[in-house]
């Protein structure tokens, strides 16, 4: 029976703790990408169909929903096959002081990668309501803000901060039979800000397609 000299289990062990403390960086890595509620929303400067520039502080001063899609996803069809998602934008816009931007991160090659003209096309079928699309091939903006799902929402407020990060209703499902039961959190929290106070919940688990990153 072979048996490991001390020096040698001391490596091992060493070896062990750094991988740990290795894993342990990426995880919190991972975990510091993300946004946070109450902190300022990552800055973002992208494209839209027309082509122009459009960055998180052109909105200063008003409150921003944004919307990450990917018009292959069962769940975002779900949403827009019953009109629930161009509701939610109607309601969302209603009055001067909001913005909608519809986010599409998927690359190149995959579900829900779109040309301009595609997604200005995508927008006038459906009939929905964006103030922009923009597109996001490279994935820096769904990185930056740890978007995870088609959909998955966010509400910045009017001074640049997160007041809400997640799902866009309570009920995980791709029927659309579960709407008129599910809480649309993007309409009650865009209510409790209307009425000066924070969303609750602030924070949910975003379900959907994962983005084709």
């Amino acid at each position: 029976m072979n048996f490991l000299s001390q020096d040698k289990l001391k490596l091992l062990a060493g070896a062990a703790v750094a991988a740990a403390l290795t894993a342990g960086a990426l995880i919190a890595s991972t975990a510091n990408a993300e946004t946070t509620i109450g902190a300022q929303a990552p800055d973002f400067t992208e494209l839209n169909t027309a082509g122009e520039q459009v960055s998180k502080s052109d909105f200063a001063g008003k409150t921003v929903v944004l919307e990450w899609t990917n018009h292959g996803c069962p769940f975002v069809q779900k949403h827009y096959d019953s009109g629930n998602m161009q509701g939610t934008q109607t309601s969302a816009l209603d009055g001067d002081e909001a913005v909608w931007i519809t986010v599409i991160s998927s690359k190149p090659g995959s579900q829900g990668y779109v040309s301009a003209d595609e997604a200005d096309e995508l927008t006038t079928s459906r009939g929905a309501k964006p103030t922009h699309v923009l597109l996001d091939p490279d994935g820096s903006m769904g990185r930056a803000y740890g978007a995870k799902t088609t959909p998955h929402m966010y509400i910045i407020k009017p001074d640049g901060s997160l007041a809400y990060n997640g799902a866009i209703d309570s009920i995980p499902s791709s029927r659309v039979a579960d709407i008129e039961k599910a809480t649309n959190y993007v309409k009650t929290g865009l209510g409790a800000l209307e009425a000066g106070q924070a969303p609750d919940p602030a924070l949910t688990v975003p379900y959907g397609c994962s983005v084709k990153y």
